[in-house]
């Protein structure tokens, strides 16, 4: 068979794979966007208790490798109680995930937080508003446009970083492409598998391009 027959006869496989790794990164990015935020507002807080919670959160997740916490949460976590078991390779990559992809939004969430300038603060504080109103109704609003290409570039380092999840086994497009490489002996499937991650990195910064173009208009 000719290199692109062989190729097309993968290609079903290898857009499964492609399949379970765009899943793993949208779901794992949304809830990671409510807990930075969550973790955002903790650590802005005038609270000392919650700040440092918050404080050591960000520490620990983003002072430790994703694989190691990956491997801990599938691994370890059964060993320390078996009601931590996740059989479920799919649900562990999805938790270590979102847990980490949190650590690092929660800091693009308080920059941007803390680049909007005091006097909305003031101003809203004059109007009778209380810090929660402030936050949802004035500060949070204006942060979208500042918020849009660092959380661009946490999606698609998440979409690279799903290769990661081959280590336990979750058939994603990196674990895909190594079983096929090892049972046929064909190399050159390691090609297409990274034209898929180049053409999907290069769908989702066009995406959020689009949208810091949007949302500059109103600034």
């Amino acid at each position: 068979m000719s290199f692109f027959d062989r190729i097309a006869g993968y290609m079903p496989a290898l857009f499964d794979g492609a399949g379970i790794t765009l899943a793993l990164t949208a779901i794992a990015v949304t809830t990671g966007l409510f807990i930075g935020l969550l973790l955002a507002l903790g650590r802005i807080s005038h609270n000392f208790i919650i700040d440092k919670i918050c404080s050591f959160y960000i520490w620990f997740f983003r002072g430790t490798p994703l694989l190691m916490q990956l491997y801990f949460i599938y691994f370890a976590l059964p060993q320390i109680n078996p009601a931590f078991n996740i059989q479920d390779r799919f649900i562990a990559a999805y938790v270590a995930f979102a847990l980490n992809s949190g650590a690092y939004l929660a800091e693009i969430f308080r920059a941007a937080i803390l680049s909007i300038d005091k006097g909305q603060f003031e101003a809203a504080k004059a109007l009778g508003m209380g810090y929660a109103m402030t936050m949802r109704r004035i500060i949070i609003p204006q942060s979208y446009r500042r918020l849009i290409p660092p959380v661009g570039n946490e999606f698609i380092m998440v979409l690279k970083d799903t290769a990661l999840v081959s280590m336990i086994g979750l058939t994603d497009l990196s674990r895909i492409t190594s079983q096929i490489s090892t049972r046929n002996g064909d190399v050159l499937i390691y090609l297409p598998a990274m034209v898929l991650y180049l053409l999907m990195t290069t769908i989702f910064t066009f995406v959020f391009n689009k949208l810091e173009k949007k949302y500059s208009r109103y600034e």
